[in-house]
């Protein structure tokens, strides 16, 4: 779930970005009290996200809008689907039209992504996740577009958990000493995921504890012979360069954790319009 008041400060940011004093296009061409009624359409087939924060944006604008969502988030959505409609002053329909749409397709691009994934899982214990390769003041907007394709969230912030990559581990003297180091500190509610190169860290990691144990950039072979090393004893994660194409043998290896920063850092955003009722 997204609170207002993060959403409503995202769409101000955007709006300011966006409308300095004057639009010369809209406001010299319409007056203030023309109203007119517009649609959302789907141009492919994917999954929406981020339907109300849309619609959000006009009613920051325009305390006379109103809309009729049609589908709601997390829903499918196929090419000609009308997603919703709405009614409001013509100079703000035209104003918050770009904001909108860039946050609806860039949302419904990344559920879409992340179902696609997901689907490719299917008939394994892969869960697909996403990491902290986010936009900027942007990241629980693209971790609820996540969920919403099926997918689950790795760590929101640093606090969340302490994962040891390789610099960390590097600059500690290796992954026993870092381990060590680190759990002397930590409360009981949070774990420790270590990132490994190979297998000799793979036991590494093992031996010092940490409760994942994550496998970046690593062959399927050593991911297969890492599931039998372990055997249960810490969550396995593979990460590093996994796509579509690899997704169905990297689960096939038996880790539990499939992490992709694609999915947030460099997603194709959704095609849907917005079109005016002639």
């Amino acid at each position: 779930m997204l609170t207002q008041f993060y959403i409503d400060n995202i769409i101000k940011n955007a709006i300011q970005e966006d409308i300095n004093y004057v639009d010369v296009s809209t406001d010299y061409l319409f007056s203030e009290d023309q109203e007119d009624d517009a649609y959302f359409v789907a141009k492919a087939e994917g999954v929406l996200c981020g339907i109300d924060i849309a619609l959000r944006v006009f009613q920051m604008l325009d305390a006379s809008f109103t809309a009729e969502k049609l589908i709601e988030d997390g829903r499918p959505v196929k090419k000609g689907d009308i997603i919703a409609r709405l009614h409001g002053k013509t100079v703000f329909l035209l104003k918050g039209e770009r904001t909108a749409l860039n946050i609806l397709q860039h949302m419904s691009g990344i559920a879409t992504a992340t179902a696609q994934a997901v689907k490719l899982t299917a008939g394994t214990k892969a869960q697909i996740t996403d990491t902290r390769k986010t936009l900027p003041s942007l990241r629980a907007l693209q971790k609820y577009a996540v969920v919403c394709g099926g997918g689950k969230n790795h760590r929101f912030n640093l606090s969340d958990g302490a994962m040891l990559k390789d610099n960390h581990i590097d600059a500690a003297g290796g992954i026993e000493n870092a381990v060590r180091i680190v759990r002397a500190h930590l409360g009981h509610m949070v774990k420790i995921e270590v990132e490994t190169r190979d297998l000799d860290e793979v036991r590494q990691a093992l031996d010092s504890g940490a409760e994942i144990i994550m496998l970046d950039n690593m062959s399927l072979e050593d991911m297969k012979t890492a599931v039998e090393l372990v055997n249960g004893r810490a969550l396995l994660e593979a990460s590093g360069n996994i796509t579509s194409e690899t997704i169905p043998q990297v689960a096939a290896t038996g880790v539990d954790i499939i992490s992709m920063g694609a999915l947030t850092h460099s997603v194709q955003a959704f095609d849907i319009s917005m079109k005016f009722k002639k």
